[in-house]
């Protein structure tokens, strides 16, 4: 199974059963990936207000956005079906939920930091700035919990919070209903009962319905 179906599995999967941001323990509606101000049609004034507070305001700094850019594009990277994480705006998504749901800021921080020390110890570098076969064989060793080292248990823990964030924001995005195949309710065309139903009851359309009801709808 691809990398991508894979996280699609567990995505589904968290989301049907409600575990992804836990989104029934707040009062409130919960934004999609790269959050935008409200319209104002389907909010309170005081929801709008405290979005836009959000909006407004920065928790990650650089290093840690750029870390989590990273990591994101390798839970789930570019393929042939969409685009990555990033393109998505998982890193919009994940910098407006640790605003919105402070409980996730210490577990991501210090996860941000357990990761680049592990890294200095290794590689002598950040993990943003260690290559790419680096940062994967690290990641390798906290992404499977049932095989994780007990002494990698704060980056498994980091890392799955991660994960369940990632694939929050992307399969709730634009991008991420496309890769699932999700279109919505769409206005469709009638072209009448199908001729073998028709021709199996002995039934046919008049003139006048064929004219006013079958070919209107699909003019």
């Amino acid at each position: 199974m691809k990398r991508r179906d894979s996280l699609k599995a567990i995505a589904l999967t968290a989301i049907s059963s409600g575990v992804l941001l836990q989104s029934c323990d707040t009062d409130k509606k919960e934004t999609v990936a790269t959050p935008v101000k409200s319209s104002g049609i389907d909010r309170h004034p005081f929801e709008q207000v405290r979005d836009e507070k959000l909006l407004s305001e920065k928790f990650f700094d650089e290093h840690e956005m750029n870390t989590i850019k990273v990591l994101i594009d390798i839970i789930i990277p570019k393929d042939e079906t969409s685009g990555s994480a990033t393109d998505a705006g998982v890193h919009h998504f994940i910098e407006f939920i640790v605003k919105d749901m402070p409980r996730h800021q210490l577990p991501l921080r210090g996860g941000i930091k357990w990761l680049d020390v592990q890294c200095l110890k290794r590689y002598n570098k950040n993990f943003a700035d260690c290559s790419s076969q680096n940062q994967l064989a690290i990641v390798d060793e906290i992404a499977y919990p049932s095989t994780a080292k007990p002494e990698m248990k704060q980056g498994v823990t980091f890392f799955n919070l991660l994960r369940d964030l990632t694939a929050t924001g992307f399969f709730t995005s634009e991008i991420g209903l496309k890769d699932l195949g999700y279109t919505g309710n769409k206005p469709n065309q009638w072209d009448g009962v199908p001729q073998d139903v028709l021709d199996y009851y002995g039934l046919k359309y008049s003139d006048r319905e064929l004219n006013e009801t079958v070919k209107f709808t699909n003019s």
